[in-house]
């Protein structure tokens, strides 16, 4: 697998950012055959960090239903899955600087 198709992209919400600010931990969405390998490989050639840990977690798909003029609409949503990646003491990625 190509390292440029492994990140999907990162996570931004406000447990990431908790996370960020206690533990130095970073989320990312990746591809689901990724492995931690080329998630950690990934990470260091695009932000220039060394990682010291990487935990993956598959989040599964969920059924999503709405009611609309149209009627009772159901449906899933996709599953995906999470990388936790850990950098060494005193480095970061900035997540902000192409916004």
């Amino acid at each position: 697998m190509k390292l440029s198709e492994v990140l999907v992209r990162p996570i931004v919400t406000e447990k990431s950012n908790k996370l960020t600010d206690q533990r130095r931990t970073y989320a990312f969405r990746v591809d689901r055959k990724a492995n931690k390998l080329e998630i950690k490989k990934a990470i260091e050639d695009f932000y220039g960090v060394s990682v010291i840990d990487v935990n993956t977690v598959v989040v599964p798909s969920k059924a999503k239903s709405k009611f609309t003029k149209a009627g009772f609409i159901s449906g899933r949503k996709p599953g995906f899955k999470k990388a936790y990646v850990t950098v060494a003491e005193g480095e970061n990625i900035d997540l902000y600087a192409n916004i």
